[in-house]
């Protein structure tokens, strides 16, 4: 009987939500089915082999990169046309981003389109559905050589963003399977670097093709043939994608049965688990009500209209400055270099010193001053123009922090694609706009447009000391609700796909 009764005051002291979604766990409790009791040693040797292995393994990927020669001439553009072409991607991408649950209730099938590939991100094996997406990203990317007119670009750049949608989500989930926290950012920040990795093997590729064809001719346009080189390469390695890449530690087979085991035991200090494929009501509710979820989006939201505007626009803006638009190709390439050192560097630090965040602000910081020496510097100082587009690139640093925190902070897999769903719709809408913001009659110096800009980020770094107030807001609160004497830990209920709150 007194057995009983502790079991009884033990249960009561399970919180009421651990006890009410605890029946149905995670992708990781099939890792130790058969196996309770088993002793898993995992000390740090062990687990530093483990990673050095996972990062051989899963951080040599790729983003591609497409540039614009003689684009807007070939197909008839003019006015307001490039604007919207430029648009449309994003058009395509919100849409692809928006699909949440019940895909297969007819009732709802045109609702069920507002969600589609973070619904199948989790619905579908990881590696496959996001391999399948790059190979259809590459080929699409190939029709892009072969449009005649308007429509037709506008067709193709809505397929391109309806392919690429499951990108960057993608990554942010396989970050949060195999990484733990503090590891989270810099590998976030390696992997989203590369489309500045894109940007300056894009711009040498651009500028080598356009002056090849200026000097010995060519028998296509030589846009054409930077689409369909990047189509095909991003192809391959969608292909090599499929090859390699594991859905999970369950089907790593460059893994041994031991160490599949330790890698997911790795990840418990996370307490998110590695995956489950079932929709939780209770936790779209959560997602939808939490604050932090709109904070994130309103900084995806204002801090991608300047975005929308600089990285489909920036050839030209450089050609503003009083560079051919030849030169303007191999002169936007030290602004990759420019993202992929701020994206690393301010990765590392913060995962070294614990604040994402707060050090990721440093990169806007740097952004706004660059807006500002390209608005207030005549448009005779080219060189001191030019070093202020530069030091806009260093501005994805913060919207690369908030994407590692909803990896690595955001629980419950339900709640984490909607939280992510969410944050790249209000990206994708920002990126709608900002191409709007850079309008034919501002040219040469746009300036509406680098107003708009600078007013945007400013308005950032305000949403940021907001969400870094929460964030530790809401850390004590778990602290302190962790620390009463009633509270009990369920055996594995790190697996348990519960939610962060």
């Amino acid at each position: 009987m007194e057995k009983e009764a502790i079991g009884q005051d033990r249960r009561r002291s399970v919180p009421d939500k651990v006890a009410k979604h605890a029946n149905d766990a995670d992708e990781a409790m099939k890792a130790f089915a058969g196996h309770e009791g088993e002793l898993l040693e995992l000390d740090e040797a062990t687990s530093k082999r483990l990673l050095r292995k996972i990062d051989l393994h899963l951080m040599p990927t790729t983003l591609s990169y497409a540039s614009v020669m003689g684009i807007k001439k070939d197909i008839g553009l003019s006015g307001d046309d490039y604007q919207w072409l430029s648009s449309m991607f994003y058009f395509g991408q919100s849409i692809s981003n928006t699909h949440k649950e019940h895909l297969n209730r007819p009732s709802e099938g045109y609702l069920a389109w507002e969600y589609p590939t973070n619904r199948l991100l989790q619905r579908l094996p990881l590696a496959k559905y996001s391999a399948f997406c790059m190979i259809m990203w590459g080929f699409v990317l190939c029709c892009m050589s072969g449009i005649k007119n308007y429509s037709g670009g506008l067709a193709v750049r809505f397929f391109l963003g309806v392919f690429e949608a499951a990108v960057t989500p993608g990554f942010a989930l396989f970050t949060s399977q195999w990484y733990t926290k503090k590891e989270q950012g810099t590998r976030v920040g390696i992997w989203f670097s590369f489309n500045g990795w894109a940007q300056i093997f894009g711009g040498l590729l651009a500028y080598g093709i356009a002056k090849g064809a200026r000097l010995h001719g060519s028998t296509i346009a030589p846009w054409k043939i930077v689409f369909l080189a990047v189509g095909l390469l991003t192809m391959a390695i969608g292909t090599l994608f499929l090859m390699f890449m594991p859905d999970n530690q369950l089907n790593a087979r460059w893994l041994n049965p031991v160490d599949r085991k330790l890698a997911i035991e790795r990840v418990r200090v996370n307490q998110q688990g590695i995956g489950n494929k079932h929709f939780k009501a209770y936790q779209l509710k959560e997602a939808l009500l939490d604050p932090l979820t709109w904070a994130f989006a309103f900084y995806a939201l204002t801090a991608d209209i300047p975005n929308g505007g600089i990285s489909n626009f920036f050839s030209q803006l450089i050609v503003s400055f009083g560079y051919t638009a030849e030169e303007s190709l191999l002169y936007g390439t030290p602004g990759g270099a420019v993202e992929v050192v701020t994206l690393i560097l301010c990765g590392y630090l913060g995962d070294r010193y614990g604040n994402r965040l707060l050090i990721g602000t440093s990169g806007l910081f740097l952004s706004i001053l660059g807006m500002l020496l390209i608005v207030a510097l005549p448009l005779s100082n080219n060189v001191g123009r030019l070093i202020g587009y530069y030091l806009t690139q260093s501005s994805p640093t913060v919207f690369v922090a908030l994407l590692s925190l909803i990896a690595s902070n955001v629980a419950g897999y339900t709640k984490k694609t909607t939280v992510a769903a969410i944050y790249l719709i209000s990206y994708c809408a920002g990126n709608i706009i900002g191409p709007q913001t850079f309008r034919p009659k501002d040219a040469p110096r746009y300036v509406p447009a680098e107003i708009t800009i600078i007013c945007c980020w400013g308005a950032c770094v305000f949403d940021v000391l907001f969400i870094y107030w929460y964030c530790r807001h809401q850390n004590k609160k778990k602290a302190a609700f962790r620390a009463r004497p009633d509270y009990l830990k369920l055996e594995n209920q790190e697996w348990l796909d519960l939610t962060d709150r």
